[in-house]
């Protein structure tokens, strides 16, 4: 067994080239091998969200506060909240973060395959963002 307490793992700044705005991702476990599993916290405030990205072997969200949003490429931009579970298939390409006026939080969980957990792709606009 092991317990990592609470504020052990330094929380880090999203990089500026995978997210917009302002994003603070705190660590939770990755899991040791053969298990391939690694969770974080992360945090968006108002109008700060991913890049399109896709996840080799998929990824689930937990919305644990705050109002964001989430798309899959080609698909309606969708409301989340806290509670819901959000569910992206491997290799779907989609983004998430916080709504233009609130801050989100979610738990991130994916499985890395190859030491590789995601695909970083291009930001999106602005408009994109706003559903033009």
């Amino acid at each position: 067994m092991e317990i990592r307490q609470s504020g052990s793992q330094p929380s880090a700044k999203g990089p500026a080239e995978w997210f917009t705005g302002t994003v603070r991702i705190d660590p939770l476990f990755e899991a040791p091998a053969p298990a391939r599993v690694r969770a974080a916290s992360v945090t968006f405030e108002p109008g700060a969200r991913t890049a399109w990205h896709t996840h080799p072997l998929g990824q689930t969200l937990i919305v644990t506060a705050g109002s964001g949003l989430a798309q899959r490429w080609g698909g309606p931009i969708e409301q989340i909240r806290p509670g819901d579970v959000i569910w992206f298939p491997p290799g779907e390409k989609h983004w998430h973060g916080a709504s233009p006026t609130t801050a989100l939080t979610h738990i991130a969980i994916q499985e890395h395959l190859d030491g590789k957990t995601v695909e970083w792709l291009e930001k999106m606009s602005e408009e994109e963002y706003h559903g033009g």
